[in-house]
């Protein structure tokens, strides 16, 4: 690092009458024409996802950055960001990819999107909960292979989700949203959480929280992950918790891949020790494993839990109010702390 003195940064907020503003991904029509009408705005309309050298290229020429989870921005590029780069306008819930204390020290302020994709997570993390134990996916390619011969009483058979026990690790927004779901199916709900919820809302759930999660684990029927990915989430559910599963237990990530070790999954699946797994996100996306390709009990979709066009346009909308707030001199609403989780 030089030792050459930084010149003072600004206050993180302050009126900036038409901030210059680059967006790396492409977003909908909608909500790039609003933000080139209201701001000095580069989109980028190609959607290929920025290198590291066009990221580093960007934050030094722009007031604004809007990036999304493809986008690694770690100490090193917020070090070498320009002075005038005082806002990193996430668009999309997770922070995991931006180094929120480099961004802190620099005195850049970092927004988010939340709760505007909670009901979408929850719908499709509810779909693969249905999907996997019914084998749906299986039946799908048996159908369209032309191997089918008709119905016959061992065919296909699966299990129902009624009376099974859902064990959900976070109980936030998204956690909350597929107990909601999850009951209505006649599922039980367990939860582990760091903080347990209000009782009241425990019993509009019929929720039971789990202090230990080793202990929840041994006593469900489906896992389903919602924690947010970050140095106490990283590798939680790893070869010594899923070897605390039964073996009919079905496993459900539609969070972060990095909270599932997939080499202990994969594992365990080839030998037998889960009955089947659920995934959207994966642990080195967009690379898969291609022991998981190979395994038929396993439901998998391209990170696409929140993709709808409904949330995609209210993250859009998040990102221009978090954007319009700080330029007119205010805090942004959606302000990220160095210590979320």
């Amino acid at each position: 690092m030089s030792d050459t003195p930084r010149v003072a940064r600004p206050p993180a907020t302050g009126r900036v009458a038409k901030p210059r503003v680059i967006v790396t991904r492409e977003l909908p029509d909608t909500v790039m024409a609003r933000m080139e009408a209201l701001f000095d705005t580069t989109n980028n309309r190609g959607d290929v996802a920025m290198s590291r050298d066009q990221l580093a290229a960007a934050m030094a020429d722009c007031d604004v950055l809007v990036p999304a989870v493809t986008d690694t921005i770690d100490a090193a590029l917020i070090e070498g960001a320009g002075e005038r780069l005082r806002l990193i306008a996430n668009f999309g819930a997770g922070v995991n990819h931006i180094d929120l204390k480099a961004a802190r020290a620099r005195r850049i302020i970092v927004t988010n999107t939340p709760g505007v994709l909670t009901e979408d997570t929850a719908d499709m993390t509810m779909a693969l909960i249905l999907s996997v134990p019914r084998r749906l996916a299986e039946g799908e390619k048996l159908v369209r292979s032309g191997a089918w011969t008709g119905w016959s009483p061992g065919g296909m058979l699966g299990y129902r989700i009624g009376g099974k026990a859902l064990g959900i690790v976070g109980m936030g927004r998204i956690g909350q949203a597929v107990a909601r779901r999850a009951s209505v199916f006649g599922l039980s709900i367990h939860y582990h959480n760091r903080h347990r919820l209000p009782k009241v809302l425990e019993g509009e759930l019929g929720a039971e929280w789990h202090a230990n999660l080793d202990e929840m684990l041994g006593a469900i029927d489906i896992l389903t992950l919602h924690t947010p990915l970050n140095d106490d989430s990283r590798g939680l559910i790893d070869a010594r918790r899923i070897a605390l599963l039964r073996p009919h237990v079905f496993v459900i990530n539609a969070s972060r891949g990095g909270i599932l070790d997939e080499d202990a999954l994969v594992d365990a699946l080839e030998n037998g020790r889960l009955a089947g797994a659920g995934l959207d996100v994966w642990q080195h996306e967009p690379r898969i494993d291609p022991r998981l390709l190979a395994l038929p009990n396993v439901v998998m979709t391209p990170h696409m839990g929140s993709a709808t066009y409904e949330g995609r346009v209210a993250s859009g909308d998040k990102v221009i109010a978090n954007i319009r707030m700080w330029a007119d001199g205010h805090r942004p609403p959606d302000q990220v702390l160095e210590g979320w989780a």
